[in-house]
């Protein structure tokens, strides 16, 4: 109850928001949406995993109260173009301002639409990392009569919401906006046009449509969608929403829909605002600029557990996200794990870890932290999983692919990570004459340094020859030993690199310096 940890504080929103539980006994609901327009990324992970966050936080403040996380998609929406990424796009094109859900399917499978297909890729994606959730689809709820007393009831506050809207937007706008979309009878398409509620009771509207007609039809039963802000209101109302975080580009939708949510008799849900992911250059990630970075090319080189690492944190600030963030993120993630056994309780809710595991935390260390494994299986002759792994045996006794899996699989990342970013950048350069010098030194006192001798006192070793020399600094002398013999600015602790290399490969590198 008094834990800085931002899931806590959010959970505890839920907490003042009920204090004695919800008034019908039901389950706290937390909600996610997604728009199938496009295949899932890595914005929908994060967002689901924060939301999973908040829940375990409220489970566990109030000792297991029942709570439901519903991942909404709005596949009722209307394309409005066509993606980039997708196959077949002149079916697409063919099908613009229709539903997602009634527009046909142009990938190669058995999924019934375009909607459908992205949706069960949706859930692929969420059950493939054990989320614990209920699939809800916006064109079902529709068609089959799920929102249609929500829909009688936008229709009863029509002009209040009317009001409510309409001093938000552009005069051009305001002339064909209407809370309620029609779907038109002869296109099938989803209508942007002012719209006039015939009897609300009934469901009834009427609108002209695009061959210029007048039509009199049932908004009720999927013949009509609500335009987005109207809908997320909607929504919140009639699944009961207590919990939705958004991003802060939604800002002023949520103030809207949460205006909307009370003139339709319920409440806005407590949430989270959190700041947008920005590229290497500090630009907003967008899907249309293709500017951002999948969920699978993190896994290529990090583990699923060091990308909830990353997006846990300081979910209020904005966010670069790229792929050279992958080596800090899972070597601060190893290290946060092995830090919380020790831990006091207060220390243990504040740490990452216990948020990612839900309060399990995996027991057990590595031997070796991911930037080593980099500068190792970066080396001419070593940029292979079974050769490094010859490596890390003699570096430590006892592990083996098979039963060290974790240990296996970062290997993996880190062969992947070197040969696509690190061997491409490395140029070893020559040494000047005082690393020369200071070199040769380091070669002879590890030709007199015993094969088991343990990474510490090879790094006194290295320490010591640096001192005999004119560097400005410890730190210039690694730099150089970085720069003449790993080709990089910069580099692991030399005395736990030495020791996973072997003394005669680290001379041998020595002597290709010196050479």
């Amino acid at each position: 109850m008094t834990s800085k940890a931002w899931p806590y504080e959010e959970a505890r929103k839920l907490v003042r928001r009920w204090p004695d539980g919800k008034p019908d006994g039901g389950p706290m609901v937390f909600e996610t949406g997604y728009g199938p327009s496009g295949l899932p990324h890595i914005g929908t992970f994060t967002e689901v995993l924060r939301t999973t966050m908040v829940r375990r936080a409220y489970e566990e403040l109030t000792g297991g109260a029942p709570t439901r996380l519903i991942a909404f998609s709005d596949d009722m929406d209307g394309l409005r173009k066509v993606p980039d990424n997708v196959p077949n796009p002149d079916i697409l094109a063919a099908n613009l301002g229709k539903p997602l859900s009634r527009i046909p399917n142009p990938f190669p499978t058995d999924d019934e639409s375009f909607a459908h297909h992205n949706n069960a890729m949706l859930r692929r994606f969420l059950d493939q990392y054990g989320f614990n959730y209920e699939f809800v689809s916006a064109s079902e709820k529709y068609n089959h009569g799920g929102f249609d007393d929500a829909l009688k009831n936008v229709l009863r506050h029509f002009g209040d919401i009317m009001d409510i809207m309409l001093p938000t937007l552009r005069e051009e706008r305001r002339q064909t906006y209407s809370p309620v979309l029609p779907i038109s009878p002869s296109s099938g398409r989803v209508l942007q046009v002012s719209v006039d509620v015939v009897d609300a009771e009934a469901g009834i509207i009427a609108f002209t449509d695009e061959d210029g007609s007048r039509v009199e039809q049932s908004a009720l039963g999927g013949l009509s969608k609500l335009q987005w802000k109207v809908d997320w209101a909607m929504r919140w109302v009639a699944l009961g929403v207590d919990y939705e975080m958004y991003g802060k580009d939604l800002t002023d939708s949520g103030i809207q829909s949460g205006k909307i949510a009370a003139v339709l008799g319920g409440r806005k849900p407590e949430g989270l605002i959190y700041e947008m992911f920005l590229d290497e250059k500090g630009e907003k990630i967008s899907k249309s600029k293709g500017n951002g970075l999948s969920l699978e090319e993190w896994l290529t080189y990090g583990s699923d557990n060091s990308l909830a690492f990353y997006l846990y944190r300081e979910p209020k600030k904005a966010k670069n996200l790229h792929l050279g963030l992958v080596p800090r993120a899972v070597d601060e993630y190893l290290q946060f794990r092995g830090n919380y056994p020790g831990q006091e309780p207060d220390k243990k809710l504040g740490n990452p870890v216990h948020h990612i595991h839900g309060g399990h935390v995996p027991a057990g260390e590595l031997p070796l932290t991911y930037g080593l494994l980099l500068n190792l299986v970066s080396l001419p002759g070593v940029q292979d999983k079974d050769i490094a792994w010859k490596f890390v045996q003699k570096y430590a006794p006892g592990t083996s692919p098979e039963q060290d899996e974790e240990l296996d699989a970062l290997i993996g990342l880190a062969v992947n990570y070197a040969r696509d970013f690190v061997v491409p950048t490395l140029k070893r350069r020559p040494p000047t004459e005082v690393e020369r010098a200071a070199l040769a030194d380091l070669d002879s006192e590890l030709a007199k340094v015993a094969r088991d001798v343990s990474s510490d006192e090879i790094q006194n070793v290295v320490f010591e020859v640096g001192k005999r020399y004119e560097f400005d600094s410890l730190r210039q002398w690694f730099q150089a030993l970085y720069e003449t013999l790993l080709g990089s600015s910069q580099g692991p602790r030399m005395g736990s690199f030495i020791a996973l290399y072997g003394i005669e490969n680290t001379r041998k590198l020595i002597a290709e310096a010196l050479a």
